[in-house]
């Protein structure tokens, strides 16, 4: 088994003064000051990003790391829409279990904010099927098309979803790294415009900048004088068609329950044994979904779920979904997302999630899922090593 033994996020947002690869650079120093590695004992890289190659017109990332790491070991640049850095991640995880690494460094990162919004909607849609583009679908049309059924089959309302975003910012304003860390009501989602009805802007998570990483280890040593370590699990890989309309169901997102099944069969975990979740939140519903799909409660009532306080940080919470303000709050830098969820499941098992800290949180659970729903990754970590 491999385990995480340090991660390090840039700060989330619209940082105008770094360009992409500033941002890998801050991630991949801070990562191994945390863990008190020297790069040399970096034996692969694997980095997620998926916007580069049309955005900076850059599809020749992995020689830059090469370059700022000063290294010529394999350097493994991963695309898979939202879910780059989940895949960069199970990669990683899996070139270790091959016996091709010991020691492995996975970095996400993505610059999006110095571009119109509209050319980065544009490069988010090349991610969905040809015909939904052609239609005009954003992924905001396409999430939007999921809620209206969704509302509809469960009797759902707008202001139900609203609390999943109200919850997110609240974890938000507890996370120093976090895009958005303002308190919001119910209310105030209702009240913000929409973007594809019934969703709107404080549905959504926004267009942002950051890069995250983590160092993944075999090394019996590196194990033995890790400061913090997380075993990892499992980490599993599900897919599904592109398009909305050749899916087998319109309610859920079926890789999501069949990577989560596969993960749970091979970490030997029980949903119940599952303190703190970084699920994929692009949109509100799609945290609904997640939460749903995963098996975390029922078909048709995690709106209520989220807003029951269930899953909101507590004196007493004992499971707390997006402690980091999830996509929405935290913000999204798309390739960067999947790594910033599992290494917030890291901060919150090694006991150093500072304000927004689950107490006695022992085995944790991310969940990135790529454009609407066609690649999902899950993770399950523990610190019970």
């Amino acid at each position: 088994m491999s385990s995480i033994i340090g991660y390090y996020t840039t700060q989330f947002g619209e940082l105008w003064d770094k360009s992409l690869f500033d941002l890998a650079r801050e991630a991949i120093s801070g990562v191994l000051q945390d863990c008190e590695l020297e790069k040399n004992q970096i034996d692969a890289v694997f980095y997620g990003n998926m916007m580069a190659g049309v955005l900076e017109n850059n599809l020749h990332g992995g020689a830059k790391i090469a370059q700022l790491l000063g290294t010529h070991v394999p350097i493994f640049r991963v695309e898979s829409a939202c879910a780059s850095g989940g895949m960069a991640f199970h990669l990683a995880h899996n070139y270790i279990l091959a016996g091709k690494a010991e020691t492995v460094l996975v970095l996400g990162a993505e610059k999006m904010t110095d571009y119109p919004p509209e050319v980065v909607v544009q490069a988010l849609a090349a991610a969905a099927s040809g015909e939904e583009q052609e239609a005009g679908l954003t992924f905001a049309g396409l999430y939007a098309l999921i809620a209206n059924y969704y509302f509809s089959k469960y009797n759902v309302t707008e202001e139900d979803l609203a609390h999943v975003s109200v919850k997110n910012h609240f974890h938000g304003s507890l996370n120093e790294k976090a895009q958005f860390k303002n308190i919001i009501t119910v209310q105030q989602v209702l009240k913000s415009s929409y973007v594809a009805s019934p969703l709107k802007v404080l549905d959504s998570s926004p267009i942002s900048d950051g890069a995250c990483a983590v160092v993944i280890t075999s090394n019996k040593q590196l194990l033995a004088n890790a400061k913090n370590k997380v075993e990892i699990l499992a980490s599993e890989v599900a897919t599904d068609a592109l398009s909305l309309k050749d899916r087998a169901y319109f309610d859920r997102l079926e890789a999501t329950s069949i990577a989560a099944k596969k993960a749970f069969e091979i970490s030997k975990v029980k949903i119940e044994d599952i303190n703190v979740a970084e699920v994929h939140d692009c949109f509100s519903i799609a945290e609904v979904l997640a939460l749903e799909d995963i098996g975390f409660c029922k078909k048709g009532t995690g709106a209520k779920f989220v807003a029951g306080g269930k899953v909101t940080l507590g004196e007493s919470s004992s499971f707390v979904v997006n402690t980091s303000g999830g996509l929405k709050a935290a913000g999204h830098p798309v390739g960067a997302t999947g790594v910033k969820q599992i290494g917030e499941i890291f901060l919150q098992l090694t006991g150093r999630a500072q304000k927004r800290q689950v107490k006695n949180a022992h085995t944790g659970l991310a969940h990135n899922v790529g454009g609407s729903g066609g690649t999902v990754v899950v993770t399950i970590l523990s610190n019970k090593n």
